[in-house]
């Protein structure tokens, strides 16, 4: 791979002298701008505008436009003469763990390779101790006509190198979340919780960009004379709409599971159901059947007391009451014969034992 930049890495006293390569490429499909009526195609030049003329690359040069639109020029010697320790050198500055580093700084990516045989060995050792340490290297480096910030990790065996913005180069997320407050409910953070257990993890090297595989095949089909590939069909549109987010969550945890073969439906946990007259417990089952056999008691005697009432009333309900009322006579009397014998016995059996026996001389 060509080298962009070459210079040192600065590790306190030790001078590691490297090239500087491009870690990415990008691999998007580009297009030209062209006179649609004929299929020209359209072109930039540089003109001056003072004179009118189209200048050559070699006779551009660089300045900076005052706010008044002064040009003050500035020309490679002028930025080669700034002192500047890191116009050449990547300075290490700090060791720090990974996690403090935000991805929001992360910027272009370099590798760092040995230049030259010398440089083999404080390479080596650099790329063990970030490894021990699990730490990253911050650096400062000149790139392009400006001091930038980097990050130095290690990829495999090589030294990588992240370029950084500077913190005050990222903004605030002002006015970007929701305005309204909004609360989140437990079954709805479940049901997003199986869906990202359902969707698993993924190895990233398997991903690779849809659309410019689609743009690549459209190109060849009309390169060969073909009509264009027919767009998919339409979704329904969403966008803007009140949907039902635990019908959609289910819906999503049952599809994910669908696309990997498991099959099933998502599993939710249910609300405690209300009680019913069919869920009532056992002690509330039996104080019913308790309360209902003390009431069918108490109203058993009434009711026969009601009949015997509607019996005696009638023609023979005189006849009745008279039988009742001399058998009513017949028991109180012998109830009371009997409780005077009874009486005399007891009063017999005292008086006996109130007399002494007689003891023989």
């Amino acid at each position: 791979m060509r080298s962009i930049w070459n210079g040192a890495i600065s590790f306190g006293l030790v001078s590691i002298p490297i090239k500087l390569v491009n870690a990415t490429e990008s691999r998007s499909v580009s297009f030209r701008q062209i006179h649609a009526a004929d299929g020209g195609r359209i072109r930039y030049r540089k003109v001056c505008e003072l004179d009118g003329e189209e200048v050559s690359q070699a006779e551009i040069g660089k300045a900076y436009e005052e706010s008044d639109g002064t040009m003050i020029p500035i020309t490679d010697e002028d930025l080669a003469g700034l002192p500047l320790p890191t116009a050449k050198t990547i300075e290490i500055v700090a060791f720090v763990p990974a996690g403090e580093i935000d991805p929001l700084q992360m910027d272009a990516a370099y590798y760092l390779s040995a230049s030259g045989a010398p440089a083999a060995k404080p390479y080596t050792l650099l790329r063990e101790a970030l490894k021990r340490s699990d730490k990253v290297a911050v650096a400062k480096y000149a790139l392009r006509g400006r001091e930038r910030l980097g990050m130095l990790r290690v990829v495999d065996d090589v030294i990588a190198m992240h370029g950084l913005l500077w913190p005050d180069e990222i903004r605030a997320p002002e006015g970007v979340a929701p305005e309204s407050p909004v609360s989140v409910r437990e079954a709805e953070l479940d049901l997003a919780d199986a869906l990202m257990a359902t969707l698993g993890e993924v190895d990233i090297s398997t991903l690779h960009d849809d659309y410019r595989e689609a743009v690549e095949q459209m190109i060849a089909a009309k390169a060969e004379g073909g009509a264009a590939v027919a767009p998919p069909e339409p979704e329904a549109e969403g966008g803007g709409q009140v949907i039902d987010l635990m019908a959609a969550l289910e819906s999503s945890v049952r599809a994910a599971k669908e696309a990997r073969g498991e099959g099933g439906v998502a599993e939710v946990t249910a609300l405690s159901p209300r009680k019913t007259s069919s869920s009532r417990t056992p002690k509330e089952t039996g104080a019913r059947k308790s309360t209902s056999k003390t009431a069918a008691k108490k109203a058993a005697p009434a009711r026969k007391s009601t009949s015997r009432t509607a019996s005696g009333s009638g023609t023979g309900g005189k006849a009745a009451a008279k039988k009742s009322t001399a058998k009513t006579t017949a028991k109180s009397t012998a109830k009371t014969t009997t409780a005077k014998k009874t009486a005399a016995k007891k009063t017999t059996a005292s008086s006996k034992k109130a007399t002494p026996r007689k003891r023989s001389a």
